[in-house]
């Protein structure tokens, strides 16, 4: 069996050391290289093979940011996973790293108390998505009809309080790699009085694919409401950077607020997201209740609460994330008489949410993310014709 090969940037020694060990005790990474700034590791990575990066954000010489788009740049396709400090500079910089090409990113280990604290932590969060993010015919020869993944992670951030959005260990079912087969749904048409709600759930790979498929609409008539999987932190930076890049307007939900058609609304880290009201006059509740699928905020609570208030009204897109969280959202939406669309593999970082939705049959189309934005603008321009008709 081949093991993953990593290559651990980072300006501090101890927390080099501290990665590489925790990565060496699993028997499918080895650590082939350690760089203690970017320039560094872009040489290393001219004389190794390395199949995953990690990558501190603030670095001496050449920064995290930085070496990500010399990376791409210079040709290196290899998944990076950014190791960022919880703190507005932190996640300001990581979506800047995301954007540049990063595939994912984790939290340094903050208000712990001992080393051992500080490597469960890093064991619970990097490795799963060291090991989700490399392609598993790399792990054991070609890829087995239905393969699963390994242990899922604890969110970043789960033990620096209200940051965190998971808060215990997830196990591997839970982050199932869905079988290649894609059952689609029957298309649904139109509801009487066209789609009222346009909400969207995404984790690894979302920020990206996210703000690629807002940027792609056209002013919508009908509120948006997202969960992506992320701290507070990085939520209320996230939803700052698109209300920035979007004509719509954006911000992290406040709880009693409106939702006001065209405008997006971006679940904070660690609450969930829940809608309630009436159609007419939707609102915002957050909540602290009880993780689900080990994750707050989660996509089933947004796409559960949208059908209970919207029942066949709700458009509903799963975009590229680890695990499953979002299918039994999904099964609530397409029950109520509501709409799913979901994003295809080819395009996903990890094809864990939307591959979920799309093997139970749950999807009416899966679609690469260049065309979900055409997919989503078709359905609500031909709802709101219809009922412009009536």
């Amino acid at each position: 069996m081949t093991r993953i090969r990593v290559l651990v940037v980072d300006d501090s020694v101890v927390v080099r050391r501290l990665v590489s060990n925790v990565l060496t005790e699993d028997p499918l990474i080895d650590v082939v290289g350690t760089a203690a700034n970017g320039r560094l590791a872009l040489a290393k990575l001219e004389s190794l093979v390395v199949d995953v990066v990690t990558m501190d954000v603030e670095m001496p010489e050449m920064d995290g940011v930085s070496a990500v788009r010399e990376m791409r740049r210079s040709g290196h396709t290899m998944p990076v996973i950014m190791f960022s400090t919880l703190t507005d500079r932190g996640a300001s910089a990581t979506l800047d790293a995301l954007a540049a090409g990063a595939s994912d990113y984790v939290t340094k280990p903050a208000n712990v108390g001992s080393v051992g604290q500080s490597m469960d932590q890093v064991r619970s969060s990097l490795v799963p998505k060291i090991k989700a993010l490399v392609p598993r015919r790399r792990l054991a020869g070609p890829a087995p009809a239905a393969p699963t993944a390994p242990a899922a992670p604890t969110r970043p951030g789960a033990a620096a309080g209200k940051a965190a959005t998971l808060t215990t260990p997830v196990p591997a079912a839970a982050v199932a790699v869905p079988p290649a087969v894609v059952r689609l749904a029957p298309p649904v048409s139109p509801p009487r009085g066209g789609y009222q709600v346009l909400v969207v759930g995404c984790s690894t790979g979302g920020p990206e694919a996210l703000g690629r498929l807002l940027s792609a609409l056209p002013p919508l008539p009908v509120p948006v409401a997202v969960v992506q999987h992320m701290p507070a932190l990085f939520t209320a930076q996230l939803a700052a950077r698109l209300d920035r890049q979007l004509a719509s307007p954006v911000a992290e939900a406040v709880a009693g607020r409106r939702l006001e058609p065209g405008t997006v609304t971006i679940a904070p880290g660690d609450f969930h997201l829940h809608l309630t009201g009436t159609p007419a006059a939707p609102a915002v509740r957050l909540s602290q209740e009880q993780p689900e699928n080990y994750c707050r905020p989660a996509v089933d609570v947004l796409f559960r609460t949208a059908a209970s208030v919207f029942g066949a009204h709700v458009l509903a897109v799963v975009l590229t994330g680890m695990g499953q969280d979002g299918a039994r959202g999904a099964r609530a939406v397409v029950d109520a008489g509501g709409s799913v669309l979901a994003q295809d593999r080819a395009t996903s970082v990890v094809w864990g949410m939307p591959g979920a939705v799309a093997s139970a049959g749950l999807a009416e189309e899966v679609l690469p993310l260049s065309a979900l934005a055409r997919a989503v603008t078709t359905r609500l321009t031909a709802s709101f014709a219809g009922a412009a008709r009536r």
